[in-house]
């Protein structure tokens, strides 16, 4: 989408291993990526889920 401000997740590893890049500066949506394949296709999330799924990681 044109105005995504691409940011990597702080829990990727500098190795070029599997990390995933997120875009959330977009109105009512979030959209994720894959770093290794950035053109394979974006997750378009909603805000309160994408709340809820980085609420449940940090729990776990």
């Amino acid at each position: 989408m044109t105005g995504a401000q691409w940011r990597k997740s702080s829990r990727s590893g500098n190795n070029g291993g599997s990390c995933v890049e997120v875009a959330d500066n977009l109105l009512g949506v979030v959209l994720v990526r894959d770093t290794k394949d950035r053109d394979g296709g974006t997750l378009t999330v909603a805000p309160d889920a994408w709340r809820a799924f980085v609420g449940f990681v940090k729990q776990s």
